[in-house]
């Protein structure tokens, strides 16, 4: 897997997203935002969240969808209960996945960050394919910008977000990162 100048990734899906405009000028990723989702809540493997990042969700194919209604949204990459790997938007773009957030007194978290979704909920456990995918795909991220941080979006959005969630395993997570860099 490799970037290319405009920080698309080669080996994985590629769906663009049209919800991502221009970081600011002189403004380098440093931050790596996880979160979770799943569309329809709680239900995995359906097109619902492919179509939320390309505005194509029709709103009345369940009750929940409703309220997304106008709603513009994207992440960088979206990691599938299977591990198969989507990336929505370039990671030299800025990707609107962090909304109204703050990162050490820092606002605006989509300046400098990139986001990865993976499918899943609070209440559910996520797939070793995804924490392997997880832990992959952030070592290329990790070579290709100079990431200092990674936290989930409840992180960067108390109060208002909640995700990864409680069964995140972040030791898990961070022991395959420690593993791959011995």
């Amino acid at each position: 897997m490799k970037f290319d100048p405009s920080g698309w990734l080669s080996g994985v899906r590629r769906i663009a997203s049209p919800n991502f405009d221009a970081r600011p000028v002189q403004t380098s990723v440093s931050l790596l935002v996880i979160h979770s989702i799943s569309l329809p809540p709680d239900e995995f493997g359906g097109p619902g969240v492919r179509h939320l990042f390309t505005n194509t969700l029709d709103c009345g194919a369940h009750p929940y969808y409703a309220q997304l209604a106008g709603v513009r949204v994207s992440a960088h990459f979206l990691i599938g209960r299977d591990g198969g790997i989507t990336q929505f938007v370039p990671c030299g773009s800025r990707a609107w996945h962090a909304g109204v957030s703050v990162w050490q007194g820092r606002e605006r978290c989509n300046d400098f960050s990139i986001g990865i979704e993976l499918e899943g909920c609070d209440s559910m456990p996520f797939e070793s394919a995804q924490y392997a995918a997880l832990s992959r795909l952030t070592r290329r991220l990790r070579r290709k910008y100079p990431i200092r941080h990674i936290v989930g979006h409840a992180d960067i959005a108390p109060g208002r977000k909640t995700d990864p969630g409680p069964t995140f395993d972040w030791a898990l997570y961070f022991r395959l990162l420690d593993r791959s860099s011995a």
